[in-house]
């Protein structure tokens, strides 16, 4: 082509630098003289392609691949004067960036097809970035360590946009690699919705998604659950402009304790771990944990148990995180005397007036929640303390009791022991326990009878038949003396008695024991007149079998004079040495059986005035063992002064052993089933024998 010597052309734009969705516009200067009565047509050119041309009536032609562009109007061309043509795109994509250039060629006619010169403009470079080339997404977070229970603060800061924006916050859960969760989103209206997993308002609070800026987008998680809320948080926000979006993303990282691994410990201290009566004592349960404890929902459970154990740790007491009391059913007396105060993360037990019920060993049991969320829910973490012993001391004992040893001596009938308090409290009450002293070294005291502080007897297992209650009785004489009354003492109770005294006391809600003293030993003895009784002192040995009868000699020597009687008693020795009374015959001649499940065994057949010999029978194994008989010599005095003992003696000892029965051929047949069947069922078997025989022989004879 030719080209033309007075023909200049130049090409510019509006702006060089364009966004997505931008509009560029490109100016082509035609420079030549009298250029008004001139006819150009104009080409514009990218990348040295044709994008679109204007012919000399100013017709706007475009390429194919421009069509469809120009048909939705981003595509226009007019030139406002002969020398000036404009080409405008709107729209601009990534594709519409490169080297722009304009050629120009005058033509004779408008309608000549050959130019009579042409000229190409040099070329401008022209740029076009993505939308999203100038935006800036930022994720940050304030809270990058935090204990369960805490909030999550997330930020979210997009720079640079231009349009709106919306947003979408995910956790990236560690325990599951490549899986996410949706938290939130924002749309561009600002509509907010939250993921299904924190829809609820009780698990992790009401969560709140803000935008603080026209760039910044603030994510509030008010209370974490645990470990599981760990992990990567990422913001996605999509940036929209013309028609066109862009999307960023970015991703902060945020680790999250679990309560229960974060060392939450109680420690239960005493200023004064031992008190006296009536004062009153302070518990401490101090609360420590390696995260702050500040608004941690936490509650405090105290429990006791009594000295003297009852089973597990009893509820005494237990303060909720909302402040509400709760006292437990198996101390009620605790309710009155307990005040409770909390002072940041300690709690205060205070007991006033301590009484014995409140000695015993104190535990508190600690739980807390997560912070930020109603209602609590299960606690996320709890603890025991140490165990606190709290020991109360009772007023002292003052009680003293008379210790020197002592004798009584009589003839015959009652008498008494007496038991002295030498000092005590004006306030206390006594209980008084009678025991006998068998003859036998280091044998064990036996329990008579037992007055406690009401008065109320209890006898011991050896004084516990009815005709022993009736001779042994305790009584309160005076307000320091007591007395064991013995109703006609006979020489069997020749022994040494004392007492032991229990000073009781009543405090507000029951007794209490404060001590005990013993008495010294009182000799019961027996004044007799010189007499002699003659009694055969030959110890036997005799032996039967199960089920015989047995005949134990006691025999009396000599005559005896008129008005005197004898009292005889048999006994059983015992290796206690407290002897068992088998049968007694009174003077008047009346029989008494101390164990009621011999009496029908036992007989005194008194073929004569001086024989006591004592009949057992049908005897058995447990009737071995060592006998004797004890013979009292009575005779009354002048009229109307009653009866005196004159003299005592014991028999010789008789042993007796039973064995088992001699074995016959009956007894044996008769312990032996087997050989019994076999006896009894023989003659049926040989009888039957004997007739089938018979049958057989009739039967052949026939034929």
């Amino acid at each position: 082509l030719p080209t033309g010597r007075d023909l200049s052309v130049d090409i510019a734009a509006a702006e060089r630098s364009l966004s997505e969705g931008d509009t560029l516009q490109l100016n082509c200067v035609v420079g030549v003289p009298k250029s008004s009565s001139r006819h150009f047509q104009v080409i514009w050119l990218l990348n040295e392609m044709e994008v679109a041309g204007v012919d000399p009536h100013g017709v706007l032609t475009w390429e194919e691949e421009y069509e469809e562009r120009a048909k939705l109007g981003q595509l226009r061309a007019f030139k406002p004067s002969n020398a000036v043509y404009v080409l405008t795109i709107s729209e601009v994509g990534l594709k519409d960036k490169g080297t722009y250039q304009c050629s120009v060629s005058e033509m004779k006619t408008p309608g000549d097809l050959h130019s009579i010169q042409t000229n190409v403009s040099s070329g401008i470079q022209v740029n076009v970035k993505p939308i999203g080339y100038h935006v800036r997404l930022s994720v940050s977070t304030s809270t990058p360590r935090v204990t369960a229970g805490d909030p999550l603060i997330l930020q979210c800061e997009v720079q640079g946009a231009t349009g709106p924006v919306s947003l979408r916050w995910w956790h990236l859960p560690p325990q599951h690699p490549g899986s996410r969760v949706l938290v939130a989103t924002m749309e561009q209206d600002g509509t907010r919705s939250l993921g299904s997993a924190y829809q609820d308002g009780g698990t992790r609070g009401s969560l709140r998604l803000e935008k603080e800026s026209s760039g910044t987008f603030t994510l509030v998680i008010p209370s974490t659950l645990g470990e599981d809320d760990g992990g990567q948080y990422r913001c996605e926000a999509t940036h929209w402009s013309r028609g066109r979006n862009w999307t960023g993303k970015g991703e902060a990282a945020v680790t999250v304790s679990s309560m229960a691994g974060l060392g939450l410990h109680a420690t239960l201290r005493s200023r004064i771990p031992t008190i006296s009566y009536g004062q009153s004592f302070e518990l401490f349960c101090q609360v420590n944990a390696n995260y702050t404890l500040e608004d941690v929902p936490m509650s405090v459970r105290w429990l006791f148990q009594p000295s003297q154990p009852t089973g597990s740790l009893q509820e005494l007491v237990q303060v909720l995180p909302s402040g509400t009391v709760v006292w437990g059913t198996a101390q009620p007396h605790f309710q009155g005397k307990a005040q409770l105060e909390k002072a940041g993360t300690s709690f205060r037990l205070h007991i006033h007036s301590a009484l014995p019920a409140n000695e015993g060993t104190y535990q508190c049991e600690v739980k807390v929640w997560r912070r930020n969320i109603l209602p609590l829910g299960q606690p996320a973490a709890s603890t025991s303390s140490n165990a606190v012993e709290i020991k109360v001391v009772l007023p002292e004992s003052k009680l003293q009791v008379a210790t020197k040893d002592s004798s009584v001596e009589i003839a015959s009938g009652n008498t008494a022991i007496e038991c002295r308090i030498m000092f005590a409290r004006n306030d206390s009450q006594f209980a008084v326990t009678w025991y006998l002293l068998p003859p036998v070294a280091d044998a064990t005291p036996l329990q008579i009878v037992r007055a406690n502080y009401n008065s109320i007897l209890e006898y011991g297992s050896e004084f516990s038949s009815p005709a022993q209650k009736s001779r042994f009785l305790s009584q309160r004489v005076s307000s320091n003396i007591f007395q064991l009354q013995i109703l006609s003492a006979n020489l069997r109770d020749r022994e040494r008695y004392y007492c032991v005294v229990e000073e009781w006391l009543w405090l507000v809600d029951s007794w209490y024991k404060l001590g005990e003293g013993t008495s010294g030993r009182t000799t019961l003895k027996f004044k007799l007149q010189g007499e002699q009784l003659q009694v055969e002192k030959t110890n036997l040995n005799i032996s039967a079998r199960e089920g015989e009868e047995v005949t134990l000699p006691c025999r009396l020597q000599g005559a005896l004079l008129p008005g005197t009687h004898i009292l005889a008693a048999w006994f059983q020795a015992q290796s206690s040495g407290r002897d068992s009374s088998l049968l007694t015959l009174h003077r008047d001649g009346t029989a008494e059986y101390p164990q009621e499940s011999l009496a029908r065994r036992l007989y005194l057949r008194r073929p004569s005035a001086g024989d006591f010999s004592l009949t057992l029978s049908t005897v058995e194994t447990g009737d071995s063992g060592v006998y004797y008989c004890q013979l009292q010599k009575w005779q009354q005095q002048s009229e109307g002064k009653g009866w005196a003992l004159r003299a005592s003696a014991r028999s010789g000892y008789t042993q007796l052993t039973i064995t088992p029965p001699e074995s016959t051929v009956l007894s044996r047949i008769c312990s032996s089933p087997p050989l019994l069947n076999f006896i009894l069922y023989l003659p049926l078997v040989l009888i039957l024998l004997l007739a089938l025989g018979v049958f057989c022989w009739y039967c052949k004879s026939r034929k």
